[in-house]
C-alpha cells in the first residue's frame, strides 16, 4: 500500500464532493446562449433594409407624381390662358353691330372686323380649293356633302353661268320647298338669295372669270359659331407663340374635329384614338400618360376646353419630359446612394449591438463564473474548516502515541530497533504531511476576512523574493526584480496577499525545470490602480489549462491539492484586484496581477 494511500483517498472523495456540488450548481443555470441569436439579428436587419427600400421606393414616386403634377400646372396655366384669349376673340367676332351713327369706328370694331376679316379669308380659301378641284374634274355631289360635314357648311354647291347647281352638298330646292312661290321654278342664285332674306342665311360667292362656274358657301347660324371658334382659337394660338417645351398642342371641339394645333405630333401618335368622353362630359378633369416615341419622350396632358364655362372641345398638350428624366434619374441615384448608406450603417449598428451585446453576455457570462467558484471555494473552505477541527484532534493523539511508541517501546535487539525507528519516522513524516494538509485547508477556509492596512506593495515583494531567492538558487533559477523606487501604498492584507504572491512565484519555480528566470514588475497602471507582473520561463500552459488554473479540483502536480492559485485569485479579488494569465506552450507564462490603489499620508 503506497504511503500516502489515505491522503490520496481523502483528496479525491472530498474533491468528487466538490465536483457533484459544482454539477449541481451548473444546472441551476437559467440561461446559456446569446442574447440576441445571429438569426434574429438577420431577420432584424432583413426588415430594416426592406423598410428603407420601401420608404425610397415611396419617395421615388413621390418625386415623380410631383414633378408631373408640376408639368401638368404649366399645361393648365397654358391652356388657361388659351381659354382666355379665345374667349376675348369670339366676344370681337360675335358682338353685336351699333346702330349706324355719325361717328368714328372704335378701336375695338376695328379689330372685330379683323377678326371676322380671317374668317371670310378662311371660307375664301376653301371656295378656292373646290375651284382647283372642279379644274381637274375631282369634284362631285358625294365631295361636296363630305366637304361640307367636315368644315361645317350649311351648303356648298358648284353653279353654272346660267345660276342653276351643277354639283351640290344637299338638295336645296327639296329643303326649302316652301319659300318658292306657287308656279315658279327659281335658279339655284335665286334661292339662295331667298334663304338670304328670309332665313337669314348669308352666302359667299367666288367667280374667277365672268364665263366660268360659280362656286358658293353658305353658313348658317352654327356654322358661324364654328368657324368664329376656329378662328378665334387659331389666333389665340398664333398670338402665344410656341411655348418652351411644348412638342405639340391641339384644340378639338366636341365633336372631335380638329381647330388647331401647333407644333408637330409625332409619327407615332398620328391617328391615336383617345378616350375623351370622361373629358367632354367634365368628370374627369385631367388626362395624363407617359409616351415614348422614337425621338421624344413626352408627357400627353388632356384636358377640357372650356368657352364661358361651358366645355366646347377638348385640349390635347404634349410637353417634352426630358427635363423631368433627367431630374427623376438624378434624383433616383441620390436616393438609392442614401438608401445604401443607411443599409451600411443600420448594418454596421446591428453589428455593432449584436457585438456589444455579446461583450456583456460574455462579462456576465464570466461573472456567473466567478460566482459560481466562488460558491464553490465558499463550500470548500467552510467544509474544510469542519474537516480540519475534526481531524486535529485525532491526529495530535496519534502523533502523541507514535512519540510515546518510539520513546518506551524500543526493541530490544538492534536489527527491530532500527526497523522500529524507521516505521516511527515514517508515522511522524505522514503526520506532519497531513498536519500541512489541514493547516492548508485551514488558510483556505480563512483567504475571505482580511485584516487591511496601508503597506507598500514593494515591501512585500522584497520580503518574499529574500524567502525564495536560495530555492531558487538551488533550482539554477534567475530572480529579476523591477519596480521604481519608492513605496507603492495600498490598503492590503500583508500576511494574505504575501501568501498569494508566494503561490504565483512557487508555481513559476516548479514550472521551470532545469536553467531559467522569474521577472517580477511592479508599476503604476492608472492613478487607481498598479499592476504586479509575475512571468516565468517554464513550460506554459495550453488554452483548455488556462481555463482550469483557478479552479480548486484542478492540478497538474502528482502531490498537489490544487489550492494554490485558486487561494491566490481568492485573495486578489478580495483585495478588489483581479488577475490576468497570458502563458504559451513550452515558452512560459505571466500573470499579471492588478490591485486598486488607496490614497494614504498623501501617497498613492
Amino acid at each position: 500500500m503506497p504511503e500516502n494511500y489515505g491522503e490520496t483517498v481523502f483528496i479525491k472523495g472530498f474533491m468528487s464532493f466538490l465536483r457533484k456540488n459544482d454539477t449541481i450548481k451548473r444546472t441551476t443555470r437559467a440561461y446559456d446562449g446569446s442574447f440576441l441569436q445571429p438569426i434574429a439579428v438577420g431577420i432584424v436587419s432583413a426588415i430594416l433594409v426592406a423598410l428603407i427600400l420601401i420608404m425610397g421606393f415611396l419617395d421615388m414616386r413621390r418625386s415623380e407624381t410631383n414633378l408631373i403634377g408640376l408639368m401638368e400646372g404649366q399645361a393648365l396655366s397654358t391652356i388657361s390662358v388659351l381659354q382666355r384669349l379665345t374667349e376675348e376673340n369670339l366676344k370681337m367676332i360675335i358682338a353685336p353691330h351699333m346702330k349706324p351713327l355719325v361717328r368714328k369706328k372704335s378701336a375695338r370694331e376695328d379689330e372685330a372686323s379683323y377678326f371676322k376679316k380671317f374668317i371670310y379669308e378662311a371660307i375664301t380659301s376653301l371656295a378656292r380649293e373646290i375651284d382647283e378641284l372642279r379644274k381637274k374634274n375631282k369634284v362631285n355631289d358625294e365631295y361636296l356633302k363630305k366637304l361640307a360635314a367636315e368644315n361645317h357648311l350649311w351648303y356648298a354647291a358648284v353653279l353654272g353661268r346660267s345660276g342653276d347647281a351643277i354639283y351640290q352638298s344637299r338638295d336645296l330646292k327639296a329643303d326649302v320647298a316652301d319659300l318658292i312661290p306657287y308656279g315658279q321654278n327659281p335658279t339655284t342664285m335665286e334661292l339662295l338669295e331667298m334663304i338670304r332674306e328670309k332665313l337669314g342665311i348669308g352666302f359667299l360667292v367666288l367667280q374667277r372669270f365672268e364665263d366660268s362656274d360659280i362656286i358658293v358657301i353658305n353658313l348658317d347660324k352654327h356654322s358661324g359659331i364654328y368657324w368664329g371658334l376656329k378662328v378665334s382659337v387659331e389666333r389665340a394660338v398664333d398670338k402665344m407663340g410656341e411655348a418652351n417645351g411644348i412638342v405639340y398642342l391641339q384644340i378639338f371641339n366636341n365633336k372631335g374635329q380638329l381647330l388647331s394645333m401647333t407644333g408637330s405630333v409625332p409619327e407615332e401618335l398620328m391617328g391615336e384614338e383617345i378616350e375623351k368622353s370622361g373629358i367632354l362630359s367634365g368628370k374627369e378633369k385631367i388626362k395624363t400618360r407617359k409616351l415614348d416615341t422614337k425621338n421624344d419622350k413626352i408627357l400627353d396632358i388632356t384636358t377640357p376646353f372650356f368657352i364661358y364655362e361651358k366645355i366646347e372641345g377638348y385640349v390635347r398638350i404634349g410637353l417634352d419630359r426630358s427635363s423631368m428624366d433627367a431630374i427623376m434619374v438624378e434624383n433616383r441615384q441620390n436616393i438609392v446612394i442614401f438608401m445604401l448608406l443607411v443599409v451600411v450603417i443600420a448594418l454596421v449598428s446591428m453589428w455593432l449591438l449584436f457585438r456589444d451585446q455579446n461583450r456583456h453576455l460574455a462579462g456576465i457570462v464570466d461573472m456567473e463564473r466567478r460566482l459560481e467558484k466562488a460558491e464553490r471555494l465558499s463550500s470548500l473552505g467552510m467544509l474544510a474548516a469542519g474537516v480540519a477541527h475534526e481531524i486535529r484532534n485525532p491526529l495530535n493523539a496519534i502523533s502523541m502515541a507514535a512519540q510515546r511508541l518510539k520513546r518506551d517501546f524500543v526493541p530490544d535487539t538492534e536489527v527491530k530497533s532500527t526497523e522500529f525507528q524507521n516505521l516511527s519516522g515514517v508515522v511522524r513524516d505522514e503526520i506532519r504531511r497531513l498536519n500541512a494538509i489541514i493547516e492548508e485547508f485551514l488558510t483556505f477556509s480563512k483567504s475571505r476576512r482580511l485584516e487591511l492596512s496601508d503597506f507598500s506593495v514593494t515591501e512585500v515583494l522584497q520580503k518574499i523574493v529574500q524567502l525564495v531567492n536560495e530555492e531558487a538558487v538551488a533550482r539554477n533559477i534567475t530572480l529579476e526584480t523591477k519596480w521604481p523606487p519608492g513605496p507603492m501604498i495600498i490598503s492590503m492584507d500583508v500576511n494574505k496577499l504575501q501568501q498569494a504572491f508566494l503561490n504565483f512565484i512557487k508555481n513559476g519555480l516548479e514550472s521551470i525545470t532545469g536553467r531559467g528566470k522569474i521577472t517580477i514588475k511592479a508599476e503604476k497602471e492608472s492613478k487607481n490602480s498598479i499592476r504586479v507582473s509575475i512571468s516565468d520561463t517554464g513550460c506554459g500552459m495550453s488554452e483548455e489549462e488556462m481555463e482550469k488554473i483557478f479552479n480548486p479540483e484542478y492540478t497538474t502536480k502528482e502531490k498537489g491539492l490544487g489550492l494554490g492559485m485558486p487561494l491566490a485569485m481568492e485573495i486578489i479579488r478580495g483585495h478588489g484586484g483581479d488577475v490576468q494569465v497570458t502563458s504559451r506552450r513550452g515558452q512560459g507564462t505571466t500573470f499579471e496581477i492588478i490591485l486598486p490603489v488607496k490614497k494614504s499620508d498623501g501617497q498613492n
